[in-house]
């Protein structure tokens, strides 16, 4: 009874050590299998490597890849267990096997592992290789042949072997030792990194060369022994050098690859958009344009290409390289950095207003001395032009007549729009930036910007393509990571900007004056019909270049990314050079189709721009977007009456009405006219009124500075006194005399020049101008300054 009692003891201890070992063997496999750090890998569209960066640990270990070689998969089967496919984890005859060798050789020759067995042991880092640590590694073996495919165990063999020096995994080692894909490895590349991982401490391509020749010309006369390759390839495939020095990982997009490491794929093979062709000719583009730029201490510059359709980025470069100079920064990725945006943003505006209902491209907007609320905007030329099409405005860059659209839309409806579009950096209130938002007043990212005119586009080409339907997924940022097409794609009839609209835009953008250093430009622009537009930041800081074709959209930004300015750094000179010069390798598309059903064909003032009135003369016939049916009639042509002769203005208080004529006359204001008159020849002055007729209706005169109730800030002089500031008015008759009062005290007369210099005291004043005709023009000012 006792001895039962105690067998049945034994039995249950017996029991449970089975039981604990078959849960160890069940769990005994970790998960995952390997947690070393691996490199950060990009590759193109197609798999092909764009660049990579070194893992934490100091190792050159590219993250794991199932697509094991066909030719490599042989080689290390061939080398290291070539029963490979027929085992479960471990080889009793590769075992014995290795063990007489061993006891002939007096010393270790061979482990009989198999491969299984070796990647139990390359995920057991550090352990001794004794006995008991091969036991463990049988047992794991066989516990990871339940759970893994045979491919499977390959493919973490082939990630993770060490291939000497700080090379790990087929991949990082195909790339290091010869500068080439896996698939892409000769019979004798391949035979050299399947006899590496044997012994990667004592032989590596560089050290040992004649051992590691043997190696390999021994395992090639195995396949060739096993019928894997015929005679002619062995001996050929031994006639191939050996690998000498390592080569460098390719960098063909290092900005891309660290912004994505940085969004969370740190350690991961991103499989990119890039298109890697289209990459490098795009590289060698902005290094050999960075040459030009350097001589004048321009150090940096950035590139975005993107495929309209999709958003899919076809070419990323962050900066140039600047490897011999780090003081200038070439690890910064302008291509995602804040910087002011210039005139770049101009085109949305427009955009905005002709959906709105608030423009048509051709309307009229003064181009005079502005000066609204203490902002006095400049052009870049310095000069005036009166009144200037809406579409010729966008074309030339001009601020004025922006600033002053601008002010009619809003600007916070102006920003709501722009952070609809997808301008990620607009973090303050539309008030702080204020009008000058559409000068650069407020930074923007060549990401965030190409993205936005790629969705401009996209609308555009997806209206004709879904039969004039909508939707919002339109709108999006630009993409860097292959993504499945969105199925859920919900059409309707509006949009945040309409067809037409977005058409229009890019047909005004197609006028903008192009570079014309280089014939080849000019060449290039009659055959390729490109929308874009230019920005210059304040202090030539930034020179930015947009440009959009129905396949593409390329954005270029040049500068230095420490922000210092420099003479010349503008658009027009150092970003659009380079713009033209990528759509050179890019493949030419056909120009947007035009959305007629989103548009109207109207009469339209030929002179103002405007919807045709009862008067106006000539009119051409147009296609507007239907938004823009809401705008006003022309207001500058009037009906005006003349005597007989034709050459004087009358009224009834001075002509019979049965002897006058009738004329539609194309009037502009006082001040608009000034400038107006200067650029366009064919103007038309009013005639004078006849001297014995009541002056009525039209002024003569008005004030081009100050407007009425404006604040005046005049700095005070070395001497104590307060400077002067110059008043200006514009009168129909130039030659005619002005006479100017302040505060109700004659101060001077003008004739054909009307600026007076006027030193005010501080304070409160009225200004009155009365002309020889009689015509006077009454306005409030206020001088403020700051005394010492």
């Amino acid at each position: 009874m006792k001895y039962f009692s105690f067998f049945q003891t034994k039995k249950g201890i017996f029991s449970l050590i089975i039981s604990g070992l078959f849960i160890w063997f069940l769990f005994c496999l970790p998960d995952p299998l390997f947690k070393t750090p691996t490199s950060t890998v990009l590759e193109d569209s197609e798999g092909k490597l764009l660049s990579a960066r070194i893992a934490t640990d100091g190792q050159w270990r590219f993250p794991l890849n199932t697509a094991v070689p066909a030719k490599f998969a042989t080689c290390i089967m061939q080398f290291e267990d070539k029963q490979f496919f027929h085992h479960r984890g471990f080889d009793p005859f590769a075992f014995a096997r290795a063990i007489v060798q061993n006891i002939k050789a007096k010393r270790v020759v061979s482990g009989g592992s198999t491969l299984s067995m070796q990647v139990i042991r390359l995920s057991r880092k550090g352990k001794q290789r004794t006995f008991f640590e091969k036991f463990i590694e049988v047992i794991m073996a066989s516990r990871m042949e339940m759970s893994y495919s045979k491919l499977d165990i390959l493919s973490l063999y082939a990630s993770n072997a060490p291939f000497g020096s700080n090379v790990v995994g087929l991949d990082a080692a195909s790339w290091r030792y010869f500068g080439r894909e896996p698939n892409k490895l000769s019979w004798a590349e391949s035979a050299t990194l399947a006899v590496l991982p044997n012994a990667p401490s004592l032989i590596y391509p560089g050290k040992n060369q004649e051992r590691l020749l043997k190696k390999r010309n021994r395992l090639l006369d195995q396949l060739k022994k096993a019928n894997i390759i015929d005679d002619e390839t062995c001996e050929l495939s031994k006639q191939e050098p050996l690998p000498q020095k390592p080569h460098a990982i390719p960098q063909l997009a290092p900005h891309l690859l660290q912004r994505a490491a940085a969004e969370g794929y740190k350690g991961k093979r991103i499989r990119s958009t890039i298109n890697a062709g289209i990459q490098e000719r795009v590289n060698a583009i902005v290094e050999n344009h960075h040459k030009l730029l350097r001589a004048n201490e321009i150090h940096n510059a950035a590139a975005i290409v993107l495929d309209v359709n999709t958003g899919n980025v076809l070419a990323y470069i962050g900066n140039t390289s600047n490897e011999d100079k780090p003081e200038y920064e070439g690890d910064v990725d302008c291509a995602n950095a804040p910087r002011s945006t210039g005139s770049i943003l101009k085109p949305f505006l427009f955009a905005q207003m002709l959906n709105d209902g608030e423009l048509l491209p051709a309307t009229l907007i003064p181009d005079i001395p502005t000066q609204i609320a203490g902002y006095a905007p400049q052009n870049y030329n310095m000069s005036f032009d009166g009144a200037v099409p809406a579409k010729r405005a966008l074309a030339r860059s001009l601020n004025i007549p922006a600033v002053r659209m601008l002010q009619n839309y809003g600007t916070e409806r102006f920003c709501f729009n722009l952070k609809k579009m997808g301008m990620s950096t607009l973090r303050f209130s539309p008030d702080h930036y204020g009008l000058s938002i559409i000068l650069g007043g407020a930074e923007g990212k060549l990401w965030d910007i190409c993205g936005m005119y790629a969705s401009m586009a996209r609308t555009l080409n997806h209206y004709t393509t879904y039969g004039g339907k909508y939707s919002p997924a339109d709108i999006h940022a630009p993409r860097y990571m292959q993504m499945e097409e969105e199925t859920n794609d919900e059409r309707s009839n509006t949009a945040l900007l309409d067809a037409a609209s977005i058409y229009l835009t890019f047909e005004a953008m197609v006028e903008v004056s192009r570079p014309d250093e280089e014939a080849g430009w000019k060449y290039f622009t009659s055959a390729n019909k490109v929308a874009w537009k230019t920005g210059t930041s304040f202090g030539f800081r930034d020179g930015w270049a947009v440009g959009v074709t129905s396949k593409y959209v390329v954005g270029v930004w040049t500068g230095n990314a420490d922000g210092e300015g420099r003479p010349g750094l503008t658009g027009i000179q150092t970003a659009a050079p380079l713009l033209f010069n990528i759509f050179s390798v890019l493949k030419p598309g056909k120009w947007f189709n035009t959305p007629y059903d989103e548009m109207e064909k109207i009469p339209l003032c030929r002179q103002s721009g405007s919807r045709a009135s009862d008067i106006c003369e000539p009119i051409d016939t147009v296609w507007i977007q239907k938004a823009g049916l809401r705008t006003e009639p022309c207001k500058y042509h009037r009906l005006i009456h003349l005597d007989e002769s034709g050459n004087y203005r009358v009224n009834s208080s001075c002509e019979d009405v049965s002897k006058m004529k009738h004329v539609s006359w194309f009037v502009l204001p006082p001040a608009i006219e000034w400038y107006y008159k200067s650029k366009n020849v064919n103007y038309k002055e009013l005639p004078p009124l006849r001297e014995d007729c009541e002056a009525t209706g039209l002024n003569a005169m008005e004030i081009i500075y100050p407007k009425q109730f404006s604040k005046i800030y005049v700095p005070v002089e070395i001497d104590g006194k307060m400077g002067k500031t110059v008043f200006q008015v514009a009168h129909r008759k130039a030659s005619k005399v002005i006479y100017w009062h302040l505060d109700g005290a004659f101060i001077g007369s003008t004739q054909s020049n009307h600026q007076l210099d006027i030193a005010p005291d501080e304070g409160e004043h009225i200004l009155t101008l009365v002309d020889e005709d009689g015509e006077s023009l009454i306005q409030k000012f206020e001088i403020v300054s700051k005394r010492k």
